[in-house]
């Protein structure tokens, strides 16, 4: 296939669409674990039927069913909200579609969880807002049974295949089923573009030190966020490329292009199958008269090859911090689960700084309390990541820093003139107090506090 071609259909998904005039809407995803406290595993029949009072109740339909005939999805058609089941039926995901308004979409959200929440409270079960299902161990996690995630299962298992390629796989492939995360959708205009990538990776490491809220309790605790360990030491990470953030530097929107070409695409579909094949570089891939790849059937896997088409695009799938669609929107998913009194910051803080990401960009290109030390931003953010700061770092220094950088979401939203910057306030508290979701809870259960209090305190609406 022609690569003027592949580039030119790669330009116009992903590119074109922020060339376009579009009003500046916020869309917010919030998954969430759903926790059996009876310490046995989630019911699924449990979760079907506060999924279908749930659509009763507000006037949903279903848009998307498994092949058990359960209903994964539904969607509120005249407002776009979604109810999902993200991966598994542990992971309940609510979508607020496209708003202009954070206290809107704070209002929308509070309604729809605190029905959900009595619904699971009847059943001695809970939605809590942590980035790991903290009774995991208790659950079946297995994916839901579709073909996408069914595939995604299977790509994800399969790391055995590749201990030839140069790097760590962790041993959480089902990993997907027990960690939630908290993602925001910003439409983007063209010429704020490639600053918005650049400013919004540089931030990365003080994300890491005001949202961490993803230990896995038992094992690694020292680690307060292993949600970038569990897609970057995956098969998703097999590219460096399609996970983490830009590394490099990104001066021309045809930079961003090549960048673009340079992802990795593992899966198609023909004939309603899903087909799963070795993470394969975009534009080799289309240099392929056929590729060798694997769907599902029949209880097995099957050989099948598939031959390119231009269409296929729409199946590269990244998963980085930063993450550009095709929507004329960059999506940010490197934020875990907060607890749900919280859940606002992580909207808040990005529509912030959004509005001065120029004036974000010139601090962190500027600073040389974390930057200009030796290290890269994706190291940083590995580092911060972890309970204990590095020693080469000025905790004073730091945590000043964090605080212009908190001052620039409060001064962008101040300017949206909606008093929106209240929701920032749990942010400012983590910085007096030095500490995040995850620090907090660990320092909680060392002092005595009984997880179960924890997982209902952190599923509290409001404080």
């Amino acid at each position: 296939m022609d690569k003027e071609q592949v580039r030119e259909r790669l330009y116009q998904r992903y590119i074109a669409p922020t060339t376009k005039k579009r009003d500046n809407y916020i869309g917010i995803e919030i998954e969430m674990p759903i926790v059996n406290l009876k310490k046995e595993p989630v019911d699924f029949m449990v979760v079907h039927e506060i999924t279908a009072r749930f659509m009763q109740q507000f006037g949903f339909t279903a848009a998307g069913v498994d092949d058990e005939q359960n209903i994964y999805s539904a969607e509120r058609k005249e407002t776009s909200d979604i109810l999902s089941y993200d991966c598994s039926y542990n992971n309940l995901e609510l979508s607020l579609g496209k708003r202009k308004n954070l206290f809107e979409i704070r209002r929308c959200f509070q309604k729809y969880y605190t029905f959900l929440q009595e619904q699971f409270h009847a059943h001695q079960y809970t939605l809590t807002g942590m980035g790991i299902n903290p009774y995991r161990q208790y659950n079946h996690n297995v994916p839901i049974p579709n073909g996408r995630y069914r595939m995604l299962f299977h790509h994800l298992g399969s790391y055995k295949k590749y201990f030839t390629v140069p790097m760590f796989f962790h041993r959480y492939p089902q990993y997907g089923t027990f960690s939630s995360a908290s993602q925001v959708q910003l439409d983007i205009d063209y010429d704020d573009l490639l600053t918005t990538l650049s400013a919004f990776s540089e931030v990365e490491p003080i994300k890491a030190l005001l949202f961490s809220n993803s230990v896995l309790l038992g094992e690694h605790e020292e680690l307060l966020c292993c949600r970038d360990m569990f897609w970057e030491n995956s098969t998703h990470g097999i590219n460096p490329h399609n996970v983490g953030m830009f590394e490099c530097t990104l001066d021309t929107v045809d930079d961003l292009l090549s960048y673009i070409e340079s992802t990795s695409i593992y899966c198609v579909e023909r004939d309603g199958k899903y087909i799963n094949f070795a993470p394969t570089k975009i534009m080799e891939y289309f240099a392929q008269k056929s590729i060798t790849g694997e769907y599902y059937a029949d209880g097995a896997y099957h050989s099948i090859e598939v031959k390119p088409e231009l269409d296929d695009i729409q199946y590269l799938r990244t998963f980085k911090f930063e993450d550009l669609t095709f929507r004329g929107t960059v999506e940010f998913r490197s934020v875990c689960c907060q607890p749900i009194a919280d859940c606002m910051t992580v909207a808040a803080f990005h529509v912030g700084l959004k509005n001065h990401v120029y004036e974000l960009d010139h601090l962190l290109k500027n600073d040389h309390i974390i930057y200009h030390r030796g290290y890269t931003a994706a190291e940083l953010r590995k580092m911060f990541n972890h309970r204990e700061i590095p020693p080469f770092v000025d905790q004073d220094a730091l945590y000043a820093l964090a605080e212009k950088v908190v001052n620039l979401a409060r001064d962008g939203l101040r300017m949206r003139g909606l008093g929106e910057e209240v929701f920032l306030a749990p942010l400012y508290e983590r910085l007096r107090n030095r500490t995040n979701p995850a620090k907090y809870m660990l320092e909680q259960l060392e002092q005595g506090i009984l997880l179960e209090d924890m997982i209902q305190a952190y599923g509290k609406l409001d404080k």
